[in-house]
């Protein structure tokens, strides 16, 4: 099956390995009306339903021992609106086939994360995100929502029609209905040129707030054991376009990024002495380049080497003075890093439980090889990362619970009151929205 989940004798695993669950019956509605008689149907069983898209969270947010419903045969465009600048999509439908689909027809989403292996629910439910100094969000980019609600019925939102159903739902982690289709601004497509270089840490932590301001998207890797990061600005283009030539696209892309990065890896998780080392060599390995595509060629990437992640939002303003303790705690700890610690920024947003809602945001994630021990790491980064008030990615690792949540984020019972109107009896519960949202 890919990069996508996969069942196995009646288990549902997820991309990265962490979780695995055993659900009672598998659905695969083909319409909206199947979708709703099975949630129906689970309703009389007495069963919780769970819509799982490819597995990409790491937490066990879609995990169920009821009803797990695949979205695989709901996908597709439903219609192209080019007066208003917007697309109705399946919520099924994988982002990268949206992205191709979408450039046959001369159109773009304004901003997108960094893989398109998520299915469009499952992307905006967990609210996946790029870097952007306007735009950010996938699901900030959403007009209109429809999802099927615990008894049964459709539902539509948008800003005119059900508009505290909306500032919700676009952002609902699965916890307010199944989203059956999603609405999305578009705009013609456009190109991007991005420009990577290396630069000294310091630099970037001296400079970020002018890195921010000057580019539309800026981002950068930083390399723990060493001062070195590797930073990307994607600023739009008059043209022409200038692709990664084919082999030196392989070269960087997939040998440097996937194949050796998979072959060091192995190494250092084998002996997590040799990381420091390896780390310097990587982190010089990757030179300065430029290029001109369409988005997705430049936003997206293959990240073949499979690894654990938890990414906080902490206030734009606390990123150098958190990013300089992280580095401390990492140099003065025991720790062997081998995966780069990304940063990237968005601009507040208007959405329920947003990791930006409300606040200019900087995005801290911390990556572990899959198979080494990540919970020291992982901890110890955490303590730092909630000091400063951060909010941890609905799709990532984490340890927090509704009592911190319901601190960091100012409409928390906004959004647990709308979940007590459309769902009263928990139909889509587990234990992990116990867990983040409370009983």
């Amino acid at each position: 099956m890919g990069s996508t989940a996969s069942a196995r004798n009646g288990t549902w695993r997820n991309w990265g390995g962490t979780v695995s669950a055993r659900p009672a019956r598998e659905v695969a509605p083909a319409s909206v009306d199947e979708l709703a008689a099975a949630v129906r149907r689970a309703a009389e069983d007495g069963l919780p339903v769970k819509a799982v898209g490819t597995g990409h969270s790491f937490t066990s947010i879609a995990a169920t021992d009821g009803v797990l419903i695949r979205p695989h045969l709901l996908t597709g465009i439903r219609d192209i609106d080019r007066v208003a600048g917007t697309v109705t999509v399946e919520a099924g439908t994988p982002l990268k086939r949206l992205n191709v689909a979408l450039a046959r027809e001369g159109l773009s989403l304004t901003n997108m994360g960094d893989i398109m292996e998520q299915t469009v629910a499952g992307a905006t439910s967990t609210g996946t995100h790029g870097t952007g100094r306007d735009s950010a969000s996938v699901a900030a980019q959403i007009r209109g929502l429809e999802l099927v609600t615990a008894d049964g019925s459709v539902l539509t939102c948008s800003e005119r029609e059900n508009p505290e159903v909306f500032a919700a739902a676009r952002i609902g982690l699965g916890a307010l209905g199944i989203v059956t289709a999603v609405t999305f601004a578009v705009e013609p497509v456009f190109l991007l040129t991005a420009r990577e270089e290396p630069m000294p840490l310091d630099r970037v932590c001296a400079e970020f707030d002018q890195l921010h301001a000057e580019n539309e998207h800026f981002e950068f890797y930083w390399f723990p054991h060493t001062g070195n990061t590797n930073t990307k600005r994607n600023n739009r283009s008059a043209g022409p376009e200038r692709p990664v030539p084919q082999l030196k696209g392989w070269f960087s892309d997939e040998f440097l990024s996937n194949g050796v990065f998979q072959a060091v890896n192995w190494v250092g998780r084998a002996v997590p002495a040799t990381i420091p080392a390896i780390a310097r060599i990587s982190s010089r390995a990757l030179s300065a380049r430029t290029y001109t595509d369409i988005p997705y060629k430049v936003f997206t990437s293959p990240r073949r080497v499979r690894f654990v992640e938890m990414e906080y939002a902490v206030p734009r303003a606390a990123l150098v003075e958190t990013l300089r303790e992280l580095k401390a705690m990492i140099d003065r700890s025991p720790l062997r890093v081998s995966f780069p610690v990304e940063v990237r920024t968005a601009p507040a947003d208007d959405i329920t439980l947003s990791t930006a809602s409300g606040r200019d945001t900087a995005y801290i994630a911390v990556h572990m090889f899959k198979g080494t021990p990540y919970q020291g790491y992982f901890t110890a980064a955490e303590r730092i990362l909630t000091a400063h008030e951060g909010r941890p990615h609905w799709g990532k690792i984490h340890t927090r619970d509704a009592e911190y949540l319901s601190r960091v984020y100012p409409r928390f019972e906004e959004f647990t009151a709308l979940r007590d109107r459309l769902d009263p009896e928990r139909r889509f519960r587990n234990d992990h929205l116990r867990r983040v949202l409370g009983a």
